[in-house]
Parts: C-alpha cells; structure tokens; sequence
C-alpha cells in the first residue's frame, strides 16, 4: 500500500514533465552507498620473500598446466578465439591462467624439492647457507639418511687428514 501511494505521488508531483512521446516518466529513488574513507591508512604491500622460490620467482603463482595460461580449453595455441567462437573456461584454473606453484605450494618462499632432502640449494657453489643452516648435529634419530651419510663422510675425512699429519 505504501508503494503504491508513494509511486502515486511521484507521477503526481512530475506530471507537468512529459516527455515528447507523451509518456509519464516514473521516478524512483535509486539505492546509492555511502563509503566514507580514513585517512592515514597505509596500504599494505606484499613482502618478497627471502629467499623467493626458484620456479614461480616468489610470486606463488604459476601458469595453468591445463590451459597453458590462456584461462580457456578451446584453440589454446591461438591467441584469440575464431570468430563466432565462444570460450571453454578452464576448470582447474576458473579461467584466472594461473594456478598454485607446486613446488612452494602458493607461499612464494623458496623450498627444497620434496623427497629429496639430501639436495641443498646452495651444494653446487661449496657454500653454506647462513640463514637456513644445514642441522648434521643432534639426535641421531631426527637425521635423515641422508644427513648421517653427508656427516659420517666429513668424519671420515677429517680422520684421514689428521693422520696424515701425524
């Protein structure tokens, strides 16, 4: 009852305003948002992290395996569709073209491949990393095989070098 009085009133109050065709033009408050800002707020930016991951370069995110990152199924080896072509939306990706990086699982960070925990990114150079040392003290059950093999070869080293000095 209430809309229908108060549209009787808005035709009422604008029938001197006709358009040409002699139509009664129907005006209606439109739902507008008030978005009210604060100031001093600073946005806050991504961190790269240290060290960044190898394959996706820190970002996380990778090209879709499925799509090759065009983000559709269909003609993928072209870059735009034939015409009259309407695109298939990948369903790994949901046509974004990217997906997680698998080997840092989205973080960006940098990690050792699974399953091979005795490959250290820095073994190729002769280098330690300092800031994610490798741990061959301890507990000898919370080595992998791997650590145990790399420690009993340095002992082993170091034992032959000091009898070569005696």
């Amino acid at each position: 009852m209430a809309a229908a009085s108060t549209a009787n009133l808005l035709i009422a109050l604008r029938l001197d305003s006709r358009k040409p065709n002699g139509a009664v033009p129907i005006l209606l408050p439109k739902a507008t948002w008030v978005v009210r800002t604060e100031s001093n707020v600073r946005r806050k930016r991504m961190k790269k992290p240290d060290p960044p991951c190898v394959v996706c370069k820190g970002s996380g995110r990778v090209d879709c395996h499925y799509c090759y990152g065009r983000g559709r199924t269909n003609h993928v080896h072209v870059e735009m569709l034939p015409k009259g072509e309407w695109p298939k939306w990948c369903k790994t990706c949901g046509g974004s073209g990217l997906t997680y990086c698998s080997r840092c699982l989205g973080t960006g960070e940098y990690r050792y491949i699974m399953g091979f925990h005795f490959m250290r990114r820095d073994d190729d150079d002769g280098t330690q990393d300092t800031k994610h040392p490798i741990k061959v003290e301890g507990d000898r059950d919370s080595q992998t095989a791997a650590d145990r093999l790399l420690h009993r070869e340095q002992s082993d080293d170091m034992e032959e070098e000091e009898e070569e000095l005696v």
